[in-house]
């Protein structure tokens, strides 16, 4: 469970009582603020009495009757500060299908202060938005177990204990499957024997026996769930199951008790067992598939080693993980598990760290280089300086954002959600119908009992409700697996729909690192020297343009010379002294203020210029100012970025280009990339309205960008898409986050998207298409209640099974793509 503010729930009190809430609010700096607060709060209707406290960031509130915690929320936000909200996280036990997922939802939402509350099925778990101060965490469990099921807080016992349980959980509903299958088999076996004309049916007193055992012992799970569905006024799978083996037993028992003295009546004791013993297998086989479909998140949370071997004072002493704070050094040994996030101190080496960015090749670690908890050592031994541990490491931030997009429900699942709340009470019309129907018409009541119980348990709402969520769940699993991590289902969803997608130019398609291209001297100087004291003037400078330099000069074997009187000239360049000489190193703008003409460099700028290249003068300044010559920049476009814009042709998809560069750099990196449009002169502000023209132009828009000026062009697109490599605030604007900086991931992104889509709607075709053909197969009397059972069984099975297929997915090539 994770929280955002820690308050008091409304105190206790009957109704028509004065009670006391406790509201958070944030966004107050001083006493006015708290003037304003109270006012706003002192209007909400019920309230007679406010008390705001600006250093708690509290507000109590007194209410003459029950509490209406929105309204107070709402007088906070439209005051213009901001109502205070936790997340709670449930697991809950006892849902069986989609209508106990839609039951449990509605009773957490009617909670007064819960703002949102989503149940998945398939993870068997709960996410819950409330104001702090409206509801706790009883709150919400007493509301659950109000309706019939049972819910704990996530994370209690720890991930481990939950593990155990489920195994516990599904070992012993194998053994209940297989009890139930051996005291089913003697029943079966003589309804096999009249199919080839031998008398194995046991006598009516034994078929009771054995068939009650099953029913009441083995089934008793239908009659409970099934009761509270009818306490909490719904139906759901359990009730169709409960009341289909019940007649077909009640059925079997009243012929048993009617029957003349010397007459075996047809008994339908075997189909009540076999039933029971076709759902409980179904609901094993189920379980089991879901289990998988979280295979990702375990994979995940294996990663962290256990312990870490730290260094103090020279011992190296193994430790619990739990114990390492930042600041610590930990040893890390060739083959082992980096424990933390960190900066390497010591050491050098490769690590492997494929299992979070989905980069097979080893990555190369020296002094000074981060490494991410989870990756593995290679060949050397590394000393890590820990930044960060626990739940702020990138490993745990990874299994939190997959989660996140685990528990989120996708839009096309509130058709699921509307069709399921009226299910059950649909099939129990058809199968009252049914019973009617046969009866006045055939006149034989045997026969229309038989036919009504076929209807009852051929009905399945279990696919419908697992379709969607367990596709995502193996779809965000996979992705997570390949580097590619979703933020929500709904990102899922929008991604497969792209038709065209937007790059930032720098950093995205491009290396982001500008280098020296080109060094032209003037006629009375060298390209060495002119390399010198260029880079000695830019020594103290982090602008990037000053590394490229640096970096040339240093490739080159030149030693750093001094500058003195550094200055930075806004909007031109950079002055200073070398070796006595007074230089200036800026764009054409310098020069002209120089009183300078480019002369026999003019020829070559403008060339450069044409490709894209960035200029910088160097001059020496005196009585007679005088050009020593030009350098130029480039940047490097990035190996996989030709590959990625035509992965993304083959798909279907426009790419489009985006920078802010001028419209010669722009239009020979697109040159390269095989980009046709392009956006250029883009200042950081005007990123979004090129979204937002595309998107006027029919366009599904998707947004890539890795810094801080892309964040609202990737909250404007339709699907934001950062680079990991770039800002924490584009990664927090984007839906989908590429854990490592290569921009083939994108259509890799928009293929599992594609892929995962495609079986949701395989599943929902499926769920909607065996119930739409099965149940009136079963009410026109064409499917025995045995076959209507294990069709039932099998049903959801196959829709799980369906989606784990997508666990093969990797990264296509762009044959695959077409």
């Amino acid at each position: 469970m994770t929280t955002t503010q820690h308050s008091i729930s409304p105190t206790t009190a009957p109704v028509g009582a004065p009670t006391e809430l406790d509201l958070g609010v944030s966004g107050m700096t001083c006493a006015s603020c708290v003037r304003r607060v109270e006012k706003a709060l002192g209007r909400v209707p019920g309230v007679t009495a406010v008390s705001v406290n600006l250093a708690t960031e509290r507000a109590r509130l007194t209410f003459a009757g029950p509490p209406d915690v929105k309204a107070a929320a709402d007088a906070v936000e439209a005051a213009g500060y901001h109502a205070e909200k936790r997340e709670f996280d449930l697991s809950v036990t006892g849902m069986t299908c989609a209508s106990c997922s839609g039951r449990v939802e509605k009773a957490l939402s009617r909670l007064p202060g819960v703002e949102s509350a989503a149940v998945n099925l398939a993870t068997e778990r709960a996410h819950v938005v409330a104001f702090a101060g409206s509801v706790d965490i009883a709150d919400l469990i007493a509301a659950v177990e109000k309706v019939g099921y049972g819910a704990t807080p996530v994370g209690q016992g720890g991930e481990q204990a939950e593990e155990e349980a489920r195994a516990d959980r599904s070992r012993r509903e194998l053994h209940h499957v297989l009890i139930a299958a051996a005291l089913s088999a003697p029943l079966l076996a003589g309804m096999v024997g009249d199919l080839f004309g031998a008398n194995w049916m046991l006598p009516g007193w034994v078929q009771l026996i054995l068939a009650s055992i099953v029913q009441f012992w083995l089934g008793a799970r239908f009659y409970r769930a099934g009761w509270n569905a009818v306490r909490a006024g719904a139906g759901n799978m359990d009730l169709l199951v409960a009341l289909g083996t019940s007649a077909a037993w009640g059925l079997s028992l009243y012929l048993m008790l009617t029957a003349h003295d010397g007459h075996e009546p047809h008994l339908y004791f075997e189909a009540s067992s076999v039933l029971i013993t076709f759902v409980l297998f179904g609901k094993w086989l189920e379980a089991r598939a879901k289990g998988q479909t979280a295979a990702a998140i375990r994979a995940l949370m294996d990663l962290r080693p256990a312990t870490a071997r730290l260094r103090r004072d020279g011992v190296e002493t193994e430790v619990p993980v739990e114990r390492v704070h930042v600041g610590d050094h930990v040893v890390v040994r060739p083959g082992e598990r980096v424990p933390v996030d960190g900066r390497v101190v010591e050491g050098s080496g490769g690590v492997d760290e494929s299992m979070l960015t989905g980069e097979s090749l080893p990555v190369d670690k020296e002094p000074g280089a981060r490494v991410t908890g989870g990756s593995i050592n290679g060949d050397g031994l590394l000393v890590v300086e820990t930044t960060a541990v626990g739940t702020e490491t990138m490993l745990a931030q990874i299994v939190r954002m997959v989660e996140g997009a685990q528990a989120s429900k996708a839009p096309i699942q509130r058709l699921v959600d509307r069709v399921s709340a009226v299910f059950v009470p649909a099939v129990l019309a058809v199968a009252a119908l049914t019973l009617a129907g046969w009866w006045i018409v055939g006149g034989d009541l045997e026969a229309a009992i038989v036919t009504a119980v076929s209807v009852l348990v051929i009905a399945c709402p279990c696919a419908l409700g697992l379709a969607t969520p367990t596709a995502i769940m193996v779809g965000t699993g996979v992705a997570a697996r390949h580097g590619i991590l979703i933020k929500d289902a709904e990102a899922l969803e929008r991604a497969h729909a792209l038709t065209a997608v937007a790059f930032d130019k720098t950093g995205t398609l491009t290396e982001g690192k500008p280098r020296v291209t080109d060094l032209i001297p003037a006629e009375d100087t060298d390209g060495e020297t002119l390399l010198r004291l260029a880079a000695a003037l830019q020594a103290g400078s982090e602008h990037p343009l000053a590394h490229a330099l640096r970096d040339r000069a240093k490739a080159a074997g030149m030693a750093a010379e001094a500058v003195t009187d550094f200055r930075a000239l806004a909007g031109r360049g950079v002055s200073g002294t070398v070796a006595g000489r007074r230089l200036q190193l800026g764009n054409v703008r310098a020069v002209e203020e120089a009183g300078l003409q480019p002369g026999p460099l003019a020829e070559p700028a403008e060339a450069l210029a044409a490709t894209g290249r960035t200029l910088s003068w160097l001059i020496e300044v005196g009585e007679t100012p005088r050009l020593l010559g030009l350098v130029a920049f480039g940047d490097t476009v990035k190996d996989s970025a030709i590959t990625a814009v035509a992965s993304l042709k083959a798909q279907g998809v426009e790419p489009v280009m985006v920078t802010g560069d001028g419209w010669g750099a722009a239009r020979s990196v697109a040159a390269a990339l095989g980009i046709e449009r392009v956006f250029a002169e883009v200042l950081p502000g005007d990123k979004a309205a090129v979204v937002a023209t595309l998107k006027g132009e029919g366009k599904v828009v998707g947004m890539v960008g890795d810094g801080i000026n892309d964040a609202p062009a990737l909250a404007a697109a339709d699907v934001g898409i950062a680079m990991a490599t770039g800002t924490d605030v584009a990664m927090h604007s984007a839906g989908v986050t590429l854990m490592r900086g290569d921009p083939r991931l994108v259509a890799g992104s928009i293929d599992v998207s594609r892929r995962t889509y495609s079986k949701i709607r395989q599943g929902l075709f499926w769920a909607f298409a065996y119930n739409v053909i099965g149940i009136p197969l079963a009410a026109s009397g064409n499917l025995s209640p045995v076959l209507a059972g294990a069709a039932m069984a099998l049903s959801s099975v196959s829709v799980v099974v369906n989606a784990l297929t997508l666990r093969g997915w990797t990264p296509p090539k762009n044959e695959d793509l077409r």
